[in-house]
């Protein structure tokens, strides 16, 4: 059987790359992808219903309403986030990112509202993930976890170092708290 590769198209190369070993998904998606939908509908539905009560309903104002709906799923939706041995793949409503994991230079935290874990790779690649992805999903936390420990035995990886060892100390400590939580001990 031959080698099955996968084009990303992601940063400033898009070169195709060997798939290897199992992916891990992020098993909250799902959820995630619901709530953003139930957020957006029950949005609308409170908007018109409200507009229908005061007698105010238009095409326009309808219109405006369904927009808005719209643009709440747009900022709610979650990235979907996956990643195998050597790669890690973000994908938005809009927008597709990955990074080769085992040849990382940078980890770093973003400034900003939302926290976010920005990975470069040595090809110039460039993505961005929310780290409680991380905390929630500690199998796709160790697959990172050794790809980037790769990276820095390998010596590519330059700084970042700081920010995984934080993380990994979230992911510890939320699988300690679930540990004692399920055993009763919490």
């Amino acid at each position: 059987m031959g080698r099955r590769t996968t084009r990303i198209a992601a940063g400033n190369s898009a070169a195709p790359r060997p798939a290897a070993g199992p992916v891990v998904h992020d098993a909250g998606w799902a959820g995630d992808a619901r709530a953003a939908v139930g957020c957006a509908v029950l949005l609308l539905v409170l908007l018109l219903a409200i507009d229908t009560g005061a007698g105010t309903l238009s095409v326009p104002r309808g219109a405006l309403w369904t927009g808005l709906a719209a643009l709440l799923f747009a900022v709610l939706w979650p990235a979907r986030v996956s990643v195998s041995r050597g790669r890690l793949v973000s994908r938005g409503l809009l927008s597709r990112s990955g990074v080769r994991t085992d040849r990382l230079v940078s980890v770093r935290w973003s400034d900003g509202v939302a926290q976010r874990l920005v990975l470069r790779d040595a090809d110039g690649n460039r993505a961005e993930i929310d780290p409680k992805v991380l905390v929630a999903n500690p199998p796709l936390w160790r697959v990172l976890d050794d790809d980037s420990r790769t990276s820095a035995d390998r010596g590519s990886l330059r700084c970042g170092e700081t920010a995984l060892r934080q993380i990994a100390a979230r992911v510890d400590r939320e699988t300690a708290r679930t540990v004692f939580r399920i055993s009763g001990l919490e």
